[in-house]
């Protein structure tokens, strides 16, 4: 990627992460139909945006903001939202993600690795399948991340004392 092209895209992620949580004080900007024709642009502002609970009870405070597709149901674009302090124990996903982070420090821990500090403008494709690992926002501040998937978005708590296995 040249230099244009990172600054551009660092600057897009920018001006979404504080409009994630926030609700403008401009007049409403009007938003295409999710479906449209194709050559047909679709805009949606970070103020249309609908951010629902990913799981109150597993992940209190972990809201998700479908861009297309249904991460509940197949291949999805989403903005998700950890709360500061957030962590999860050890888990794995059934598909593969990619992951641009645009606010906050997101923590990784792969099994039996140091963990992984990821800021604002970083990349990271997570492995489905058994790749297993922990997940944190650091306390400092809520993190906000781009997350594309194939399929449905799962987390599968490791058992204690499981083995992990070969695919």
């Amino acid at each position: 990627m040249n230099r244009r092209t990172v600054a551009a895209l660092s600057f897009s992620l920018a001006v979404v992460a504080p409009a994630f949580g926030q609700q403008s004080g401009n007049a409403k900007t009007k938003t295409a139909a999710p479906k449209a024709r194709a050559g047909t642009p679709i805009f949606k502002s970070a103020a249309d945006l609908k951010r629902t609970d990913l799981d109150p009870t597993g992940a209190p405070g972990v809201k998700v903001a479908d861009l297309w597709g249904d991460h509940s149901k197949g291949a999805f674009g989403a903005y998700f939202k950890l709360p500061a302090g957030f962590a999860t124990p050890l888990h794995t996903h059934t598909y593969e993600m990619k992951v641009v982070f645009v606010s906050g420090t997101y923590i990784q821990a792969p099994e039996g690795k140091p963990e992984v500090r990821l800021g604002p403008g970083s990349y990271m494709l997570q492995p489905g399948g058994n790749y297993r690992h922990t997940t944190s926002c650091d306390k400092a501040s809520d993190c906000v991340f781009f997350v594309e998937g194939k399929g449905a978005f799962d987390l599968k708590p490791v058992q204690a004392g499981t083995a992990a296995t070969k695919k």
